[in-house]
């Protein structure tokens, strides 16, 4: 069965794709037009991508042959995934393979921006000692934090969370009363309006939920709003959630602080210059999307990529579907 990898890939996906019998192409530089041709000129069964942006033109490209897109992440907003559907093409995830490395950036966030990391290490490097200025911060036991999403990645945080002595909320429109009870959190009642209302009772809010139509732009001036004075805001999932111009409005008014690690209007390119309004903003700080940029992340979706791949090779099972389409078809 062919492959096409259209993205950075650990040796050990591409080995154990190979081992299964499989012929891999893989090729990091694919985007738009070039991964149209690709599937075109390629014709594979699956399409494996990270970052690599699937649009529509591409999977019509690809629709002869392509069964499966396989997302080597949690989240899926970079595949068109209507498109996908409406050809029969299974769109599917990893879920939970990086959930403890996006959790441990997220609690890297709420340290940093608690404890002014990123303006430390710059005064010093410019060669400032300013102790009395960076002496003073809250500290994170006893405080309250919200988690909205409680997904894989949102419950590996309400542990660590819970490890640095924090109380925590969660927000889930899935979760009840008991698995909240079971996880040793509070539940807010999963409505706008009882989210609204309990904003204020938190220090913190860190956010995990997909980019989805329910969930793009939850994060509005409402929102920001609403939250407590001072309170830190950490969004590690999808920047589409988030009204970008809210966010800017309420940090610039000293009404929070944040860590980010995505963002609206990102770059798709792995590299390029980029200057957008919210990175220049005062208490605000900023990591390149990396959440689950770990060895140990990546070693996880490889084997989980090579494990599905194996799957549908064997009978046709499709796992972790994300997309609308029954995709009866076996491998072939």
């Amino acid at each position: 069965m062919k492959i096409v990898i259209a993205d950075k890939a650990e040796k050990a996906m591409v080995d154990g794709l190979a081992s299964l019998g499989c012929e891999v192409y893989q090729d990091a530089s694919l985007d738009g037009e070039t991964l149209a041709g690709c599937l075109a000129d390629q014709a594979p069964a699956v399409l494996v991508v990270r970052s690599t942006k699937v649009p529509a033109g591409a999977i019509e490209s690809g629709a002869g042959s392509l069964k499966i897109i396989i997302r080597a992440g949690s989240g899926y907003d970079n595949i068109d995934c209507d498109t996908a559907a409406s050809k029969d093409i299974a769109v599917c995830n990893t879920p939970g393979m990086n959930a403890v490395a996006v959790a441990e950036l997220a609690m890297g966030h709420l340290i940093s921006v608690d404890r002014r990391l990123p303006e430390q290490n710059s005064a010093l490097k410019s060669g400032r000692w300013n102790k009395k200025q960076y002496s003073v911060a809250v500290g994170l036991k006893g405080r309250s934090l919200l988690v909205i999403g409680a997904g894989a990645i949102g419950r590996e945080m309400t542990q660590r969370a819970a490890a640095f002595g924090m109380n925590i909320g969660v927000f889930d429109l899935h979760i009840t009363a008991e698995q909240a009870a079971e996880l040793g959190v509070d539940r807010i009642d999963p409505t706008r309006e009882a989210l609204l209302a309990a904003l204020p009772g938190f220090d913190a809010v860190s956010m995990h939920v997909p980019a989805v139509e329910a969930t793009k732009g939850m994060c509005d001036s409402a929102f920001f709003a609403a939250m407590k004075y001072g309170a830190i805001f950490i969004n590690t999932s999808r920047g589409a959630i988030v009204d970008e111009a809210a966010l800017i409005a309420a940090a610039k008014a000293g009404k929070i602080r944040a860590g980010l690690d995505v963002y609206q209007n990102q770059p798709s390119a792995k590299e390029t210059d980029w200057s957008p309004e919210i990175a220049g903003v005062q208490g605000v700080y900023c990591t390149h999307h990396c959440g689950a940029s770990t060895d140990q992340a990546q070693a996880a979706v490889s084997e989980e990529v090579v494990r599905m791949v194996g799957m549908f090779m064997a009978d046709g099972t499709i796992e972790h579907q994300v997309n609308k389409t029954a995709c009866a078809a076996g491998p072939g």
